[in-house]
Parts: C-alpha cells; sequence; structure tokens
C-alpha cells in the first residue's frame, strides 16, 4: 500500500506554491500517493494565463481582475518590491537550473499528483472551471479530508 501525502495550498504566494509543489513532487518521486486541494489564493496558481469569458456578476469580475491570473503572475511573500522581486527568484531559479512554478506543475501532474480545486471557495470567488488549467480534480472539503485521513504527512501552506 502507498505511502499518502496532502498538502493544502491556501496561499497565492510564488515561493510558498513552490515550496508545496517541491515537496508534492518530491513525495510522488518516492511512490506517495499526493493530493494538492487548492482553496482560496492558492487557487491562483492553477488560473490560466489567459483571460477566459465567463457570465459573473460584478463582485466575482472584481475577484477576477483584482487575483493574478496563473503561476507566472503571483508575488512573493516577503520581499515582492512592487513585481521586481518574483522576477529576481525566477532568474536565480533559471540560473541554478532549478524548474519554474509552471515546469513544477506540469511535473506533478505526469507524476500523477492529484491537484484539486475547491469547489466552495470557487464559488465565494466567482470562478469557474473553464478558468483553470486542464487535468485536474473539482471537490470539497470532504474530499480532501478523506485523503488526509489516511495520509502520513499532511501540511498547510
Amino acid at each position: 500500500m502507498k505511502e499518502k501525502s496532502t498538502i493544502v495550498l491556501f496561499s497565492g504566494e510564488l515561493d510558498k506554491a513552490i515550496a508545496a509543489f517541491i515537496i508534492a513532487n518530491g513525495a510522488a518521486a518516492y511512490d506517495h500517493e499526493v493530493t494538492i486541494f487548492f482553496t482560496f489564493w492558492g487557487l491562483n496558481a492553477l488560473r490560466k494565463d489567459e483571460a477566459i469569458k465567463t457570465k459573473k456578476g460584478m463582485l466575482e469580475r472584481a475577484f477576477g481582475w483584482m487575483m493574478p491570473r496563473g503561476p507566472k503572475k503571483l508575488g512573493l511573500s516577503k520581499m515582492n518590491f512592487g513585481g521586481l522581486g518574483p522576477q529576481m527568484i525566477k532568474h536565480v531559479m533559471k540560473k541554478h537550473n532549478a524548474l519554474s512554478l509552471p515546469q513544477l506543475i506540469e511535473l506533478a501532474q505526469e507524476q500523477g499528483v492529484k491537484l484539486v480545486a475547491c469547489t466552495m471557495t470557487m464559488d465565494l470567488l466567482g470562478l469557474q472551471q473553464e478558468e483553470l488549467i486542464d487535468g485536474i480534480e473539482y471537490a470539497g472539503v470532504a474530499a480532501y479530508l478523506g485523503d488526509a485521513s489516511n495520509g502520513k504527512v499532511n501540511l498547510f501552506i
């Protein structure tokens, strides 16, 4: 029976999302069954880069405008410097041949990491499935708890 690991990605900050995916990919490489449950600002890591036409109310559209669209647009938790910080981190990562967040997401999908978008949060923030990347699952907290209850490692980032 495979070991299970789960991660709740609550943060929408680049450095925290990178950490979550490095841990997830490492666990998957060690043959763990891994679930990342994306809720609140963490959902922004799953957003498509391009704008998707959807029918939304004014408040839902406002959330969409205010939140970063996709992993390439996430800010840092510290030293964001109006967007300069993320560019510096990306430069250093490239210099050291580290995978970018979009590459880490792709690797996770290739390794069978289960990426789950929280449907309740999607409703609250006005996000629709068409706005998120392909190949992910949609579920509520009960599904996450089902995975976490059997998990040996459960992280909240």
